[in-house]
Order: C-alpha cells, then sequence, then structure tokens
C-alpha cells in the first residue's frame, strides 16, 4: 500500500481540524531523552512467578474522573468519546521482587468495541515519558471512529506508574514553582544542593523515597503485562508514540511471547546511549526549525527576517537576552530564556502549528511573550486556573531511572554539544556541571542499548515521520532494523502519526492491527 493507493479513503470518516490534532499532539507527547546503563533483573518474581493474584483481578469499570472529560480538545467527537469511557484503577507490585509488599494503582480508561466480533483490546502510551493515556484513548477513539478498529477493539488507555490519575503520583513541585521555572529540565541549571534537593521533594510530593526507585520502563513493562492479563487478553495489542515505541519496544524485549501486535510510532532509536540520544533529538529540533524558517519567510511577514539562512541568529538575538532580562506577560509572569524557547520548540511538534509559532515571535519581538506562553501552556498542561498536569515532573523521575548519569565534566561537554546540535536554542552561558539525577534513590534499570535480538517476536510495525523534530527518520530505520519490524514511512513535519486522521497512515494501521496484515516494503504515505 502507498499513499498513492486507490483503497476508499474513508471520506465519510469524521475528521477533526488541523490545529485541534496539532495541538492535542503537542499535548499528548513531550521531549524525551536517553537510555541507561543497568541491566534488568532476572529473578523468579520479575519473570512473573507469584504474580498469579495480580495478573488474574478484575477490573471494576465505572465513572472516570472528570479531567477525562475536562482535558479534551472542545471537539464533539472527542467530548462524545471521553463521556462513553469507562475507567478502573489496576493493582500492581511496587516492587516486582517483592511482592508482598506495597502496591500502586494505574489508572485506566477504556471505550469499548462497538462491532459484534470483538478481537480484545489495543493498549494505547502517547509518549513522554510523563504523558497521560487515560485522556489519549478518547481522542484517538474520535479520530479511528468511521473506521473497523473502534469495532473491532477496545481502546485502552493507561497512566503509566507515577504519570496522571495513577496513584501515587509523582509530585516535585508546586504550580508556581513551575511557572517560575525550577530546575526541572536539561536547560535547567542544576546545582549539587538543587540535585540533592529534588529527591526530598519527589519523594515528599510522591510518597517516599521507594515510590522514585519503581518507576523504570522495565516496571511499566510489567504493568503493562499485568494489564493485558486483567483485561483478559491472552496477547498483547498495542499502539505507542514517541517514548511509547520505547516502552513497546521493552516490552516485546521481556514478553515476546505474549506479543500480538506492536504499532511503535514516533520511533526511538534502541542503540544509541543517552548522550548520542540527546544529541541526534537536537539535531531533529534545529533541522525542524530550519524548516520552519523556511516556511516563515514566504509569509507577509516573517518575524526572522527574509533569508532563513539567518534565523537561527535571529532567534539567538531575540531569546538569548531573556536569561537576564524576561519579558512580562500580561498575568504578571516573568518569561525567560526557558518558557520562551519552549513555546517554540512545542509549536515544531506539528507543521499545522507554524503560524501559531510565526504569530509568538512576532509579539515576542515586540515584547510581548504571550502567545508563546500560551503554546507552552498547552504543551505542559497548564489549565486556565494555573494548575499543571505532573507530566513534567514525571518526565523527569521516570528517566532518572532510565537514563545514563554523567560526571560534572561529561554534563558541561554534553551541554556543549547539544549547543552546537541545536544553535537556535543556546542560551549563551556555561553550560551546567550538575547532573540532576545524580542523587536519585535507585541505579538506573533500563540497560541500554535494548531490545535486540529478541526471540519469537511475531511481525511488528514501526511508523517515522520523514520531518520528526524530536525522533528523527533515522531512529525510526534504526528501530525497524534492531527488530526486523516493518518500517511505515510517512512523509510529514510532525512527531507521531497515531493522531493524523491520514486514509494511508490509518488504513495501514487497521489492516496490521485488525489482520495482521503489514504494509508492502518502502510502502510511504504522505501527510
Amino acid at each position: 500500500m502507498t499513499d498513492t493507493d486507490t483503497r476508499p479513503k474513508n471520506d465519510e470518516r469524521r475528521r477533526l481540524p488541523k490545529p485541534v490534532m496539532a495541538a492535542a499532539a503537542a499535548a499528548s507527547v513531550l521531549l524525551l531523552a536517553g537510555c541507561s546503563s543497568a541491566a534488568p533483573n532476572d529473578d523468579d518474581s520479575a519473570n512473573g512467578i507469584g504474580l498469579e493474584r495480580f495478573m488474574e483481578q478484575e477490573l471494576a469499570f465505572g465513572a472516570c474522573d472528570a479531567s477525562i472529560v475536562d482535558s479534551q480538545p472542545p471537539v464533539p467527537e472527542v467530548i462524545e468519546a471521553a463521556e462513553k469511557a469507562r475507567c478502573a484503577m489496576l493493582t500492581v507490585p511496587m516492587d516486582y521482587e517483592d511482592l508482598d509488599g506495597g502496591t500502586i494503582e494505574i489508572a485506566v480508561s477504556r471505550i469499548s468495541a462497538t462491532g459484534d466480533n470483538p478481537i480484545g483490546s489495543v493498549l494505547l502510551n502517547p509518549g513522554g515519558p510523563g504523558a497521560a493515556g487515560t485522556t489519549l484513548a478518547p481522542l484517538v477513539n474520535a479520530l479511528w471512529t468511521g473506521g473497523p478498529i473502534p469495532e473491532r477493539f477496545d481502546i485502552v488507555g493507561f497512566d503509566p506508574r507515577g504519570v496522571g490519575l495513577s496513584n501515587p503520583a509523582i509530585d516535585c513541585y508546586s504550580d508556581e514553582e513551575r511557572d517560575a521555572d525550577a530546575p526541572l529540565s536539561a536547560l535547567g541549571k542544576w546545582t549539587e544542593e538543587s540535585a540533592r534537593a529534588i529527591v526530598d521533594k519527589c519523594a515528599d510530593g510522591s510518597g517516599s523515597e521507594e515510590v522514585l526507585a519503581h518507576l523504570g520502563t522495565r516496571d511499566v513493562a510489567r504493568d503493562m503485562d499485568v494489564l493485558r492479563s486483567a483485561l483478559g487478553d491472552d496477547k498483547l495489542t498495542y499502539a505507542g508514540v514517541s517514548y511509547g515505541s520505547r516502552l513497546g519496544s521493552v516490552y516485546a524485549e521481556m514478553f515476546p511471547e505474549n506479543v500480538r501486535a506492536l504499532v511503535l510510532d514516533g520511533a526511538v532509536d534502541p542503540l544509541m546511549d543517552t548522550a548520542d540520544r540527546r544529541i541526534q533529538l537536537s539535531e531533529g529540533v534545529q533541522a525542524s526549525f530550519q524548516r520552519f524558517a523556511d516556511f516563515c519567510v514566504t509569509q507577509t511577514a516573517c518575524p526572522l527576517g527574509t533569508d532563513s539562512a539567518r534565523a537561527t541568529a535571529t532567534a539567538r538575538e531575540l531569546l538569548q537576552p531573556l536569561e537576564e532580562e524576561p519579558l512580562v506577560a500580561a498575568d504578571g509572569r516573568k518569561v525567560g530564556f526557558l518558557a520562551a524557547s519552549e513555546g517554540i520548540v512545542s509549536g515544531l511538534y506539528s507543521e499545522a502549528s507554524w503560524p501559531a509559532i510565526v504569530a509568538g515571535v512576532t509579539e515576542l519581538k515586540a515584547g510581548r511573550p504571550d502567545a508563546l506562553l500560551a503554546i507552552r501552556d498547552g504543551y505542559y498542561g497548564r489549565s486556565d486556573s494555573g494548575e499543571y498536569t505532573n507530566s513534567f515532573e514525571a518526565l523527569f523521575a521516570i528517566n532518572c531511572l532510565d537514563e545514563e548519569r554523567f560526571t560534572g565534566e561529561e554534563m558541561t561537554q554534553l551541554g556543549r554539544d547539544l549547543n552546537e546540535a541545536v544553535p537556535f536554542l543556546d542560551p549563551g552561558s556555561t553550560p551546567p556541571a550538575q547532573d540532576g539525577c545524580e542523587f536519585w534513590p535507585a541505579e538506573p534499570t533500563l540497560g541500554y542499548p535494548y531490545a535486540t535480538d529478541i526471540d519469537g517476536l511475531p511481525e511488528v510495525l514501526v511508523v517515522s515521520a520523514t520531518g520528526d523534530p524530536v525522533t528523527p527518520h533515522e531512529g525510526g530505520i534504526s528501530l525497524a532494523d534492531t527488530l526486523g519490524a516493518r518500517l511505515l514511512t510517512v512523509e510529514a513535519n510532525q512527531h507521531g502519526t497515531l493522531i493524523s486522521a491520514n486514509a494511508c497512515v490509518d488504513g495501514a494501521l487497521a489492516d496490521y492491527l485488525i489482520d495482521l496484515e503489514l504494509p508492502d516494503e518502502g510502502t510511504r504515505c504522505t501527510i
């Protein structure tokens, strides 16, 4: 199948406006980083012996938390899907090596199949790590309505441990601290004092240091296998975006015999270590910014000027002064280099958002940061009342258990390498010499490379956009090669394609998820 095939284009399907889809994409996937150095534990508990009481639990589906509806874009089809969702809590071990110890509750949302011949459930993960799957399920269900997938599958989203409505949820900062850009990102200026303090803050807000020690992707993969069993599925059918491709790959490595079908979209390269992954991501962001700049100069009034070759220098001239002299938004918030940069990067997640970046940078040039701040707020799930989701805090905490850690000298060198890879985001200051995860209460557990040399894995579908800003197409090629999977290439400037509402992509997904029929080698779709 190709994007020029004559298969039905499903014109009767209800489509969401592209700006809504772009905003939803930016809200449901986050910048991710790297892998780690520790190997998985192979004792009996980790391999499933003694898990029967968890695997055989019955989920009590009932009314969902109001946020499942309230967090959706204001589109009738999506709201309708969210109102149909039913929710439950899945109980899993805190520590899979101590099955008699504490437990965690995983939030699950489900929209039941509408047809008479259901296959089972398709589990969704929107990425991050740290994005909530419970809110993604209604959006995906609405986009797929009119096609065969919602007829044959229950659409199931879940919030990984530490995320969203799961309990306990990671909580490290107040909303006021998040507004003030507390040092919680690769751009944050960590010190030894703040790196030590963040452990106490996260532990106090999340329940204990034990919680912080059991958030890694391998624990989430085990949770996903418990969920598969509790839903009554003999085999897992799964679709994951961005970090969700890493989660799906790790599940494939740990439970290949339990895989029915895996769609790994916006693919993360399993062979790259943390530093190389971050550099690859940064290079992808810079390439996406340049494509945006090439678009911008075709507009009537581009705030980056008329020469796209100078766009990077112009962006630095606008952004770097905000390090020392932030602008003040209409609501009184100070908007510095980090917040303004996040607004631009968030908009790069989809070409449909490029006009919004043009408007935001135009206003920034005039001393008004509000438009870029609004894009940034949407990305991080900040409500009109100033409340944040915990997505970015969860991203930080989970990556502390998935990533390599660096010495001060290594951090400084990595900072220099990142500034070289994405020069439009170079703050013009000395890179930090402190790893924010250095004092985390457990060593990393992912291991890298991962998902290699898997025996008995069924055929997998990897989907990768040629102009993906944060998981570049090269990573999709590598993941497909590593898993021996089929690669579906999508000509598009966006991160992930799962919620694109594109007939070519949707057709390939339906053929694979329902009939396990992969697209032909070399198939390409265009969005």
